[in-house]
C-alpha cells in the first residue's frame, strides 16, 4: 500500500513503463519482419507468442538481478579489453540482427525476383527461436535500463508487464502497416542493422548515444512518410484525371449519339 500511495513510485512506473515501449519498438518491428513470412493465418499467434517471450524473458532476468549484475564482471581479455558475459550477449546479439537482417533485404530484392518469395518459407518454431534469441538482447538491455532507474522490484515487473501488453496490441497494427508498404520494411530492416551496430559497439565498449540512434531513427521515418503520403496524392490525381478523361470521352461519345440521332 505505501507503493501505492507514493507519488513518486506512480511518476517511476509512468516514466520506466514508457521507456520500457521505446526499447520494445525495434522488438516489434523485428517480430513484425520475422511473422510476416508465415502463412497468415499463423503471423497473429506468432506475435502474440513471441512478445509473450519477451515478457517472459525480462520478468525472469528482473529476478535474477545478482546475475545480470555479475554480467559485467570481465570473463577474459582480448587485446587489453575484457570481455564480460554482458559483452558477450550483445557482440553475439549484434551480430544476429545484422546477419538477419541483412539476409531479409537479400531476400526481399532477390528472392522474390527468382519465383521464390519467403511469404511462407519459415515454420513457426524457427520464427519463435530466432524471436526468442533476439528478446535475450533486447531483454537483456531493457532490464539493465530498468535495474538503473527504479529500485523496487514491482514497478519494475509492473512497468514491464503494462509494456508488453500494450506492444501486444500495437504489434497488429505496425505489422500491417510494414507488410503494406515494402519501402517501410526495408527501412525498419536498415535500422535493425543500425542496431545491431550499436549493440556490438556496445559490446567492445563503443558506447553509442542512444539519443542519436533514436533522432536518426525518426528523422528517416517522417521522410518516409512524406513519401507515402506524396504517393498517395500522386494516386489521387492520376485517378481523378482518369475519371475526368472518361467523362469527358463520355460525353464526347453522347454529344456523338446525339447528333447522329437529330440528322
Amino acid at each position: 500500500m505505501e507503493l501505492l500511495l507514493d507519488p513518486q513510485i506512480w511518476i517511476a512506473f509512468a516514466t520506466l513503463a514508457a521507456l520500457e515501449i521505446v526499447l520494445g519498438i525495434d522488438n516489434i518491428i523485428f517480430i513484425s519482419i520475422l511473422t510476416g513470412r508465415l502463412p497468415a493465418e499463423q503471423r497473429a499467434r506468432a506475435r502474440f507468442l513471441g512478445l509473450g517471450l519477451a515478457m517472459l524473458m525480462r520478468l525472469v532476468l528482473l529476478f535474477s538481478l545478482a546475475w545480470i549484475m555479475r554480467l559485467t564482471a570481465d570473463l577474459f581479455t582480448v587485446l587489453e579489453m575484457g570481455i564480460s558475459g554482458r559483452d558477450l550477449i550483445l557482440l553475439g546479439g549484434g551480430a544476429f540482427l545484422i546477419a538477419k537482417a541483412t539476409r531479409e533485404i537479400h531476400n526481399s530484392l532477390e528472392g522474390e525476383s527468382h519465383g521464390h518469395g519467403a511469404a511462407a518459407t519459415a515454420t513457426m518454431g524457427a520464427v519463435l527461436a530466432q524471436i526468442a534469441v533476439v528478446d535475450v538482447v533486447f531483454s537483456l538491455d531493457s532490464v539493465i535500463t530498468a535495474v538503473g532507474m527504479v529500485d523496487e522490484i514491482e514497478v519494475m515487473v509492473a512497468a514491464v508487464v503494462v509494456a508488453v501488453l500494450i506492444m501486444m496490441v500495437a504489434a497488429g497494427p505496425i505489422s500491417r502497416f510494414v507488410e503494406d508498404h515494402p519501402t517501410v520494411k526495408m527501412l525498419a530492416l536498415s535500422f535493425l542493422i543500425l542496431v545491431g551496430f550499436t549493440l556490438v559497439g556496445e559490446g567492445i565498449d563503443f558506447h553509442t548515444p542512444k539519443g542519436y540512434i533514436y533522432t536518426a531513427m525518426a528523422f528517416s521515418f517522417g521522410v518516409e512518410m512524406l513519401n507515402i503520403r506524396a504517393k498517395k496524392a500522386r494516386r489521387g490525381h492520376v485517378r481523378l484525371r482518369k475519371a475526368q478523361f472518361a467523362d469527358l470521352v463520355a460525353g464526347s461519345t453522347d454529344s456523338r449519339t446525339s447528333a447522329g440521332g437529330a440528322s
